[in-house]
């Protein structure tokens, strides 16, 4: 009948790394400020432990791994960095650092800078876990006074929420395109009000806050959108015309799958963005260095000739 193997200890488990790393038992002994008895004795207990030799000690000056020593090591290295991790994460809260920061961004804010931003904090947070909410217009600040986020980046209608506190955090433009194929695009020249004879596509917010309420919408006819994305492929299908943020169809508009419309009465806008949280509830140490990051990062950008704000 065949044993179980047994539990071995954290500590068995080091002794064992710290011999393969250094290459001898002297050196693990070295390493770890114990006697080399004390090293050769965690290695015959783990060993034991487990029921198979870790090491060929017989005819060489080096332990040289077992080939049951080899499958064990890569167990064990992933054993040894979730304790490194479990201990980095307790040592952070214990200096007061979030186990998790949970943000809520305007899918209007690029996705370069959101990318550019976020790939910092997991270098200078490495321990702290992220939970990400992507939403439009109101329901980034209802997250964040619902308390289910405890940092936002809002859209301008953050400027009207109660309980929170703000601060800039850049623009960016939007802009009413098109597809090449569309009515209004093929027209020499766009005359006021031309826009209402055709279907707008409008990003619509999954939130209730504000309902009844409409941003830069002039067609009568308009569909409606939870998802810019979405919003996105239909302008391109030629479905309809729409406001975009500009970053995101910058491409499009030099490739000429999609084109600006020069309409009058219609010319887009700046959407500015806000760092928004509650009042309340201060962000920790690694939600402010993201909000600080995006109002740093917001602060580098420029208003488009001839835009006013949304």
């Amino acid at each position: 009948m065949m044993s179980n193997p047994g539990i071995p200890t954290f500590d068995q488990l080091r002794i064992f790394l710290a011999v393969v790393d250094t290459g001898s038992f002297a050196g693990a002994a070295r390493r770890l400020g114990r006697a080399v008895s004390v090293i050769s004795y965690g290695v015959a207990n783990l060993e034991a432990q487990l029921g198979v030799r870790l090491f060929e000690r017989e005819g060489t000056r080096k332990p040289r791994l077992t080939i049951e020593g080899r499958a064990v090591l890569s167990e064990a290295r992933a054993i040894g960095h979730g304790f490194d991790g479990l201990r980095a994460k307790v040592q952070g809260l214990l200096e007061g650092l979030e186990a998790e920061v949970n943000l809520a961004v305007d899918v209007m804010l690029p996705s370069a800078r959101l990318g550019q931003v976020l790939r910092a904090f997991a270098v200078e947070f490495p321990t702290v876990s992220l939970r990400l909410h992507v939403e439009a217009l109101g329901a980034v600040t209802t997250l964040v006074q619902g308390r289910k986020a405890v940092l936002g980046i809002s859209g301008p209608v953050a400027a009207h929420a109660d309980e929170v506190d703000r601060a800039a955090a850049g623009a960016v433009a939007m802009v009413p395109v098109a597809s090449p194929d569309h009515p209004l695009a093929r027209v020499e020249r766009i005359s006021p009000g031309e826009g209402r004879q055709h279907v707008q596509l409008v990003l619509t917010d999954r939130s209730s806050s504000t309902d009844g309420q409409d941003f830069s919408v002039l067609s009568d006819r308009t569909w409606r959108l939870a998802d810019l994305g979405a919003k996105h492929a239909l302008l391109r299908e030629g479905i309809g015309w729409g406001n975009m943020p500009m970053p995101m169809v910058e491409r499009d508009l030099a490739t000429g799958v999609l084109v600006r419309l020069e309409m009058p009465d219609h010319v887009g806008g700046m959407y500015r963005f806000a760092s928004v949280w509650r009042r309340d509830v201060p962000p920790g140490p690694a939600a402010c260095w993201l909000r600080q990051q995006f109002i740093d990062l917001g602060a580098a950008d420029v208003d488009a000739p001839g835009l006013a704000d949304i």
